[in-house]
């Protein structure tokens, strides 16, 4: 990172800046931003700039509207929120390329700021060979480029890698990007030992990558949510209607079959909620996970007694990357167990890194989110990040 360009290299004055930032929040029935996280997140990247007299054209996506214009993901919501934040005007752009857009930008004074339209609106944005000039239009609106959305920079899009092109020597990571990568590198490089890591979620498949890597680097592994289920199956149990990947059984064995080379503790549940049918009233009960799960019903969360071990295990670490639910986090009644990690590593005496939405999420409901060290605005890109070293808008940015 250190040979990349970044925002305290520009010499912004009088110049018009288009930073990509993530404003992808999650939204309520009524349109109202429910955690603006993200949004604060860009904060230090946007009054610097405005402090250096840049007039600012900010870009994003929101939501999966597919390539289509969907008014239930405008940005609208982000601009009010971000205005509320500055104590100053966002003027909100009624789409993110063509005449009207270009005119607006061309009035913005040093000082002012522009939020485009969601940039997937535009199936092009995601897909950039089928459109190359949407990158390019894109790039019109701006003197310079910054780079500011962690959350997508595991994506080669249009506004994210594509773009670049169009700014040689002029195309740089934000202060989130810079801190990002900061903390996830410690976890690479040089992690303060013991070093532990847990993983929960839903899938195995979009995890396994870093799982893998991250088997070589920490001095123990702690394994649940969803994924716990193909595990299960791999050991022979039932799982009754969980969610398991049958094509991902291989994996799961190779991931044990590691950490029992390394001779590093593997955590798995030791007992789990499983309920009958998938909402949040449905009849519950707390099995041992060396039960099978019997049919119609499905693991929905790990369990107390995983929780206290957990939680005695985790008491020696003095480094913990988290990512990923517990349990069914959607439902308060299964909620319980991603809540209570919040609370048991935010008071770990240890450096306490956490990703991925619903992490986030469970940390900010638990009111502990000041009490860890970094909070990542991007769970897929930590974990690419992770599994890797590297990521494609990172990679795409200028050399210093």
């Amino acid at each position: 990172m250190e040979d990349k360009l970044m925002l305290q290299d520009l010499d912004l004055e009088d110049k018009r800046v288009l930073m990509r930032v993530d404003f992808n929040v999650p939204l309520d029935d009524n349109g109202q931003i429910t955690d603006d996280t993200r949004i604060r997140e860009a904060l230090p990247s946007i009054q610097y700039i405005l402090q250096h007299d840049a007039s600012l054209i900010l870009m994003s996506h929101l939501g999966r509207p597919k390539g289509k214009k969907n008014p239930k993901m405008s940005l609208a919501p982000c601009a009010k929120r971000l205005s509320d934040l500055l104590h100053k005007p966002v003027y909100m752009a009624p789409d993110c390329i063509g005449p009207e857009v270009e005119k607006m930008v061309k009035s913005l004074k040093p000082g002012e700021i522009l939020l485009l339209e969601n940039l997937r609106f535009y199936d092009e944005e995601e897909n950039p060979e089928k459109n190359p000039s949407f990158a390019k239009n894109l790039s019109k609106l701006g003197d310079l480029y910054v780079n500011d959305a962690f959350g997508t920079a595991h994506r080669a899009h249009s506004s994210t890698a594509i773009i670049t092109q169009y700014f040689p020597d002029k195309a740089a990571a934000g202060f989130l990007i810079e801190k990002e990568i900061a903390f996830l590198g410690d976890c690479l490089e040089d992690p303060k030992r013991p070093f532990y890591a847990v993983i929960g979620g839903s899938k195995i498949s979009t995890k396994i990558g870093a799982v893998v890597h991250l088997a070589e680097k920490v001095d123990a592994l702690f394994l649940g949510g969803g994924m716990f289920y193909t595990f299960m199956k791999m050991q022979g149990k039932k799982v009754g209607d969980s969610i398991c990947e049958e094509d991902q059984l291989e994996n799961a064995r190779k991931i044990i079959q590691r950490c029992q080379e390394r001779k590093i503790p593997l955590y798995l549940p030791v007992d789990i909620v499983i309920a009958k049918g998938f909402s949040n009233d449905a009849e519950k009960k707390v099995i041992l996970a060396s039960e099978d799960i019997p049919d119609g019903w499905q693991g929905m969360s790990i369990g107390p007694k995983t929780i206290e071990e957990w939680k005695k295990a985790l008491h020696k670490a003095k480094m913990v990357f988290w990512n990923g639910p517990l349990g069914v986090f959607e439902f308060p009644e299964f909620a319980k167990s991603t809540m209570e990690m919040a609370a048991i590593i935010s008071d770990l005496h240890a450096i306490t890194i956490a990703g991925g939405g619903d992490s986030i999420a469970a940390i900010n409901a638990a009111n502990v989110g000041d009490k860890f060290s970094h909070l990542s605005t991007g769970g897929g890109a930590s974990l690419e990040f992770l599994e890797f070293g590297h990521l494609p808008g990172i990679d795409a940015l200028s050399e210093r």
